[in-house]
């Protein structure tokens, strides 16, 4: 896609980068971190910013300079923030005047805001070429913390930034990010996917056009005014396009988008089906997670003939289940889903966290398996399908109780837009089944509509899977990732006591 230096490499919609500047300014930001900045390879740095060109001109200058670049989700508190800085070791935080007072409260040593105080700085830092036999840098991104306290993952990395641009464009290429076309950011780009696949699509020529922040109707005209080739959606931007009138929705028409990859939170059957129906068979679902990458991969057609699933296990990975004490299930059976690369023994490490990372491994019988803590199977055709999280896991009666398989169900009902289910204290049973919905714009909540919604539910699940009891909630608590902070619905319920999982 890259056809001239003075094409347009960046764009967000104010800010403008071709490929000849965005090569410069790559070059200067390295050098920047590097000589004026103080930092040495392996060092720390942070971002707190909203969606915009720096955000990706920023990681891959750190990418040159071998500095662990942390992107800072901005719908933190400033406490949650100012831990984020400060486990992560950052000694310089980028940030722009929207949240610049945040920044400075961290007091990490040295703030740089986005605007003219940062373009002084890569102005003046040295413009030569970075080292391709030195070492890289990468992204260090903080799990999103739905289950606790978020810890910074640290990927492999490669020998030399060489080796580092090679993989990354490698990478992509697998995925179907082969920069044949400009690639659209939708979602915040402190998270992995929307950024990272972004860069990775970059690396093998496709420009990025940046969206601001999300809006359906501005994602419509968008995908079709630029002549969008690629891009990342979450399941929540999908109900959201097709809650959009008819008539919006029947005017739109991309013929150059040929990759839409969605991921991060389960997406339902009825939602994908409509997606399909309307944008075509151009939907690709993956499995992975920050400290992985990608594992598994399912087109449309891989979907449309197995149902649910999250795709088929790369060449590159092995994919099993196993049970309570490690050892590998059957095919077929649901179990503790480990992975393992074929080739990097050690995939990732949470940083500073030497327990956490051990406690993410198998153990010696199985050297290189890792955890990203999902239940599910792995069937004789290697494609994987996932029951639930197993933090998310509710233990009634003894009896294992996976809430996804229960949202999914829920999500049928046409009154449903969005659910989450979660286990709470019970006397008798240990936890009990509870349902939070969010419902359809336009419908109201009453006693009789959780009736009718519970025996919608006992229509499509075995009884001990049907919630007790619905709360209507405005909007649901998720992440700009997609998925739910679960804790922040169940906690309340737990105050006092004590959560086996």
């Amino acid at each position: 896609m890259r056809k001239s230096p003075d094409a347009v490499a960046l764009d967000d919609g104010t800010r403008q980068r071709s490929w000849a500047e965005l090569a410069d300014r790559t070059a200067r930001i390295a050098h920047l971190l590097r000589d004026d900045l103080g930092l040495a390879p392996g060092d720390h740095a942070a971002v707190l910013m909203s969606n915009r060109v720096e955000c990706v001109e920023l990681m891959t200058g750190a990418l040159h300079a071998g500095i662990w670049l942390t992107p800072i989700n901005w719908h933190l508190t400033p406490d949650e923030i100012a831990y984020v800085v400060r486990d992560s070791t950052s000694r310089v935080l980028f940030t722009d005047a929207h949240y610049e007072d945040s920044a400075r409260d961290c007091d990490p040593g040295t703030v740089l805001v986005a605007g003219d105080e940062l373009e002084r700085a890569i102005a003046g830092a040295n413009d030569a070429p970075m080292d391709l036999e030195g070492p890289a840098g990468g992204p260090m991104i903080y799990t999103s913390g739905t289950t606790g306290r978020p810890k910074g993952v640290r990927r492999h990395r490669p020998p030399t930034l060489r080796r580092a641009l090679e993989v990354q464009a490698a990478g992509g290429a697998n995925i179907g990010l082969s920069g044949e076309g400009p690639h659209l950011i939708t979602g915040p780009c402190y998270h992995a996917a929307p950024l990272m696949f972004a860069v990775y699509d970059q690396m093998n020529g496709a420009p990025i056009v940046v969206m601001p922040r999300w809006d359906a109707s501005e994602a419509l005209s968008v995908l079709q005014e630029r002549e969008i080739g690629q891009t990342h959606l979450v399941p929540t931007m999908f109900v959201r396009l097709l809650q959009l009138p008819d008539e919006e929705r029947a005017r739109f028409a991309a013929p150059a988008l040929k990759l839409v990859l969605h991921g991060a939170a389960p997406v339902s059957r009825a939602v994908k089906q409509r997606m399909i129906d309307w944008w075509g068979e151009i939907l690709v679902e993956y499995w992975g997670a920050t400290e992985s990458g990608v594992i598994t991969l399912a087109d449309s057609r891989d979907w449309l003939e197995h149902p649910e699933t999250v795709g088929r296990v790369l060449p590159s990975f092995e994919v099993f289940a196993t049970d309570d004490d490690g050892k590998r299930l059957p095919t077929g059976t649901n179990g503790l889903l480990y992975a393992r690369h074929r080739d990097v023994p050690e995939l990732f490490e949470y940083h500073d966290d030497a327990d956490k990372t051990a406690g993410s491994r198998l153990g010696e019988h199985e050297p290189g398996a890792f955890t990203i803590g999902d239940i599910g199977r792995v069937e004789a055709d290697g494609f994987v399908y996932l029951a639930d999280r197993q933090s998310h896991t509710i233990i009634s009666g003894g009896v294992n109780i996976y809430p996804a398989e229960i949202e999914h169900a829920l999500q049928e009902h046409p009154s449903v837009a969005d659910v989450a289910v979660f286990g709470v204290p019970d006397d008798e049973w240990g936890e009990s089944v509870k349902a939070a919905v969010e419902l359809v714009p336009g419908t109201r909540a009453s006693d009789e509509l959780a009736g009718e919604i519970l025996a919608f539910a006992r229509e499509h699940l075995a009884g001990y899977k049907v919630p007790r009891s619905i709360d209507f909630e405005d909007a649901l608590p998720r992440h700009a990732s997609g998925k739910l902070y679960v804790r922040k619905l169940r906690e309340p319920y737990w105050q006092g006591r004590e959560r086996r999982i």
